[in-house]
């Protein structure tokens, strides 16, 4: 099962759910849940199995992997498929048995050179079992790969500050959407400080307007806040360190301080008395940001795609965005993002043809597959996208998510996915009783250092 946290930033309407793993600890979802348990059983077998000039790549089996599907066509017709001696399968994988069979295939003598991840804590038992080729030193020396991607975009996947993957689908960037007539009415403008956010709040109050949509029900929707609000405190430091493992790293005082400024955004009304009980994934929250009873909501871009389809004359007429704002006395880069980078290929060690594997991973800078993107509704992470948007099914909001990322000094990984499912399950229950008021900020920082 896939949430619509999960839909792509554009084309038709509800045409399909980007790879993004929400429901934790569903079927999609086993990899981590499970940890290691298996990837070191493997047979000595080279990687893909069959014959030794073809390699094997698994791919999320959605809408979206006819832009693999035609990268893999191209490639196997081009000079650099001929010189690196074979040609790629692409192997498609339904969405909700991608993970699990993965995983499987992982153990085996007969698994993928190349696959589709998430990037960060989705590919760390992979690591750890030393099944990844570490791309890092291999980008470094290639002007292709080193110079095709967006800076942000290709550091936010690592691990241990080591590259071990390459991007190869859309930006799905976190946004602070408002109401444009809701706006307008009041005369009000996108706060662009914490200050201002906030008398925007007891302005719209006042109205009897609820300043914040918010799928409290599905908790994922709550931990953008925080994501955002870390940062903007303390920097992508603060979260970096609980990433690579520590976690004394919820002790910073960015945490606390991010934490405290949830409790007083909860305590004053901003989401409104019932916010635990209305979802995202049932389009509760869309719904009442589109009808003008809630002014703002935080939610990644794909809340473009989500109201096209639901509620098309609010997203082409009354639907703006904006970046998230500063906090007063915060170290944090106002230009830095949050959310869902992008999807990511990764080579097996075992791959019997490195060199096939590395210049098929180049393709995916190309201004073919960009354009491809593109034409699907996704904003590419490349650095020769920008020129592209232009055809994009809304070129000004998709100009506005690239140049947001192209500008950010650092995208940070949707902290579930960064963590890992097992982790991530658990701190999602701790998220869920700050926001419900059933944990003060300082047993929330108590109880997410005890996270393990």
């Amino acid at each position: 099962m896939e949430s619509l946290r999960g839909q792509s930033t554009g084309g038709s309407p509800g045409s399909r759910t980007f790879s993004r793993r929400w429901v934790l600890g569903a079927g999609a979802t086993t990899l981590l849940a499970t940890g290691t348990t298996g990837l070191t059983a493997c047979g000595s077998g080279s990687g893909s199995g069959g014959d030794s000039g073809t390699i094997t790549a698994f791919v999320y089996g959605d809408d979206a992997v006819k832009v693999q599907a035609a990268g893999v066509a191209r490639f196997n017709k081009s000079a650099a498929a001929k010189k690196a001696g074979g040609k790629v399968k692409l192997e498609k994988v339904p969405g909700s048995d991608y993970s699990p069979k993965l995983r499987t295939a992982m153990g085996s003598p007969s698994a993928p050179d190349v696959f589709f991840n998430w990037g960060g804590g989705s590919i760390k038992p992979y690591e750890e079992a030393d099944k990844l080729v570490d791309l890092t030193d291999i980008i470094n020396d290639d002007p292709v790969l080193k110079n095709g991607f967006l800076p942000a975009v290709l550091a936010a996947g690592d691990l241990g500050g080591r590259h071990y993957g390459i991007p190869m689908r859309g930006m799905q960037p976190v946004i602070l959407f408002y109401n444009k007539s809701v706006f307008a009415e009041h005369k009000l403008q996108p706060p662009t400080t914490w200050d201002q956010l906030l008398d925007i709040n007891a302005k719209l109050k006042k109205a009897k307007i609820t300043p914040f949509a918010l799928g409290g029900s599905d908790i994922w929707p709550e931990l953008m806040w925080l994501e955002y609000l870390v940062d903007r405190v303390g920097g992508p430091e603060v979260f970096k360190r609980i990433q690579d493992g520590d976690a004394e790293g919820w002790g910073d005082p960015a945490v606390l301080k991010a934490a405290e400024l949830v409790k007083e955004l909860v305590d004053d009304g901003a989401f409104g008395s019932k916010f635990t009980s209305v979802s995202y994934v049932n389009g509760g929250a869309p719904a009442v940001f589109a009808k003008g009873k809630a002014a703002m909501h935080l939610m990644g871009s794909w809340e473009y795609s989500t109201q096209l389809g639901k509620f098309p004359d609010f997203a082409k007429s009354n639907l703006g965005w904006a970046a998230f704002p500063t906090v007063e006395d915060g170290t944090g880069d106002v230009r830095n993002v949050v959310g869902n980078p992008t999807n990511y290929w990764s080579i097996n060690s075992r791959t019997r043809n490195k060199d096939l594997a590395i210049a098929f991973l180049r393709t995916c800078a190309s201004e073919a597959y960009a354009k491809d993107l593109v034409d699907l509704g996704d904003v590419p992470t490349t650095s020769n996208a920008a020129q592209l948007l232009s055809s994009a099914p809304n070129p000004e909001f998709a100009k506005f998510q690239y140049d947001m990322v192209e500008k950010a000094p650092a995208f940070t990984l949707s902290w579930d996915q960064a963590l890992g499912d097992g982790l991530g399950t658990k701190m999602h229950t701790e998220i869920g009783k700050l926001f419900a008021g059933k944990s003060s900020p300082t047993q929330f920082i108590a109880a997410c250092k005890g996270l393990k």
